[in-house]
């Protein structure tokens, strides 16, 4: 049985999910090596960073910059390790949270993994990017199913192209610069919280979607 928002929220897999709770802003098991690049290095604007865990590699990031740039993580369970000047956590899920303002990166570092509405969370977060604004989160195309059970395979990641949208395939990684117009022709089922481990090695979600 397909789970909704509500159901998928509360379930073991998703609740007790551990992936954040410690990565670190650089070194071994880090934002850097996860996303290719270290995220503070250079920035200036403002860094929303969604699916956060602890928040412990904004925190590192706010020492680092004091105070040039704001910072805000944001996560299904208040578990955040503190909150410095300069970072603003907000316990919220991000399927249906809005920000109030654009941002000049944007990350999700394996959150992706734990959400229902996969596609629909995308299309949302590349429209809240300055001009020259970064994207980049982790994304296992093939935990996009059909409904008959089948991956969504190369048709989404032609559509995900031709939105200005990056997909790579070898890192499972999604990214673009600047805002983006995304629009799915899949309408979403539900989440399958029983898909067992992905190539993370951790039990991940299944989302779902009608062509």
């Amino acid at each position: 049985m397909l789970l909704d928002d509500h159901a998928l929220h509360a379930s073991s897999v998703v609740a007790n999910c551990a992936m954040n709770r410690e990565r670190r802003l650089a070194g071994v098991n880090s934002y850097a090596k996860a996303l290719g690049f270290d995220p503070a290095d250079g920035l200036t604007g403002a860094w929303l960073d969604l699916c956060c865990g602890s928040g412990r590699a904004l925190v590192q990031a706010a020492e680092r910059l004091d105070g040039s740039v704001t910072l805000v993580g944001v996560d299904l369970v208040d578990a955040f390790v503190s909150r410095p000047p300069g970072v603003t956590f907000v316990a919220a899920p991000i399927e249906s949270w809005t920000p109030d303002r654009t941002f000049d990166l944007v990350t999700c570092v394996h959150g992706l993994h734990y959400v229902g509405d996969k596609l629909g969370v995308i299309s949302r977060i590349v429209r809240w990017l300055t001009p020259r604004g970064r994207f980049a989160a982790d994304l296992d195309l093939s935990s996009v199913r059909l409904e008959d059970g089948s991956p969504a395979g190369r048709p989404l990641t032609a559509i995900l192209r031709a939105a200005g949208v990056g997909y790579d395939a070898r890192r499972r990684r999604v990214s673009c610069i600047g805002p983006k117009e995304l629009i799915f022709p899949y309408g979403y089922l539900g989440a399958d919280d029983s898909a067992g481990a992905n190539y993370t090695g951790q039990p991940a979600v299944h989302s779902y979607y009608r062509k």
